[in-house]
């Protein structure tokens, strides 16, 4: 069964290589936001199983915890699980206090650690 996951946030490259480690690893869509506006159109338009969230976007370069915050107030989005992409451990603590889930940096993009706390939310079991 094919997961959706909402990448909002990263640039091009990224977004790329995002898609192509998912693609090796999990039979995924994958859909890209710019920012929160975007972001809320694409998941009232689509059923997301996990959304990735830059910690600064790409397109004006702030914070992605706001993101994080906008889409957990909104009550037909709070329960889908959120990652926050950064390597600083500092902001990643700020995004679970938001309620995202743990996530991970592009540093560790394709460790088999990544693959793994990945699998918890886009393996259909």
């Amino acid at each position: 069964m094919t997961k959706c996951v909402l990448d909002i946030g990263n640039c091009g490259p990224d977004h790329s290589s995002i898609r192509t480690m998912l693609a090796n690893n999990f039979e995924v869509q994958l859909l890209q936001a710019d920012a929160t506006q975007d972001a809320l159109a694409k998941l009232a338009d689509n059923p997301v199983d996990l959304i990735l969230v830059n910690r600064k976007l790409d397109v004006d370069y702030s914070d992605g915890t706001d993101v994080i915050a906008a889409i957990k107030a909104d009550k037909r989005f709070k329960d889908i699980p959120i990652m926050l992409i950064t390597n600083l451990e500092e902001h990643q603590a700020a995004a679970i206090a938001l309620g995202a889930v743990p996530g991970f940096g592009k540093l560790a993009l394709r460790a088999p650690a990544t693959i793994q706390l990945l699998a918890k939310y886009l393996v259909s079991k």
